[in-house]
């Protein structure tokens, strides 16, 4: 287990086509600006050659700043930019496949959305997971119903792994999660689409 993977209270992400126009390097470069502890790049749609490039600057950024890199869904770049983990998810390689892959220094995340697969992913060997949607969100193409409070309510009082919330959480609506017992939260178009994205970090860190 990779310790102190989650002692942050913020896990940001990528999300291009949401930036306003800024490509990945000027989001990254704000968040890092902002003093954001842990980043996940995640692109479904760019060329491997493009997500290679790129992931190198970012990687390059990330080390300079102290700040986790982690790659969405692809262990190859993941390896090939030498990024401190991997986050998965259901219908991707079994958790165990990656680990052989990466080995026991980078970091595995896992998006869970039910009881059972939080209790698989302790289970097999996940160092975080992912908890959500929480509420509606349209981020992603092949995203699952909103799980509800109820999920995050189970994995706060039964798993004893770090996750982060995440899933259609704004500044608006964080309080009630947060009250619930999430210590990391992830929001994606609430931070990438600000007009001043370390404006934003800093509102939502006020509360």
């Amino acid at each position: 287990m990779v310790q102190d993977v989650l002692d942050t209270d913020l896990y940001c992400l990528t999300a291009e086509e949401y930036s306003l126009g800024r490509s990945n390097i000027e989001v990254v470069d704000k968040m890092l600006r902002a003093e954001i502890e842990i980043i996940q790049y995640r692109d479904k749609k760019k060329k491997m050659l493009y997500k290679y490039k790129e992931c190198l600057k970012l990687r390059e950024m990330t080390k300079q700043a102290g700040v986790k890199f982690i790659i969405n869904d692809d262990v190859d770049l993941a390896l090939a930019v030498d990024a401190d983990g991997i986050h998965i998810g259901q219908e991707d390689l079994p958790i165990e496949e990656v680990r052989n892959l990466v080995g026991q220094d980078k970091i595995i995340g896992l998006s869970t959305h039910s009881p059972q697969q939080a209790r698989e992913a302790q289970n097999r060997g996940a160092d975080y997971i992912g908890v959500g949607p929480i509420f509606k969100t349209n981020t992603k193409e092949d995203v699952c119903d909103p799980v509800g409070l109820e999920y995050l309510d189970y994995v706060v009082e039964n798993i004893d792994l770090p996750f982060v919330a995440i899933g259609g959480i704004k500044e608006h609506n964080m309080d009630i999660v947060k009250s619930r017992g999430a210590k990391c939260i992830s929001m994606v178009t609430e931070i990438v689409g600000a007009e001043n994205i370390i404006n934003k970090i800093k509102s939502i860190r006020k509360k």
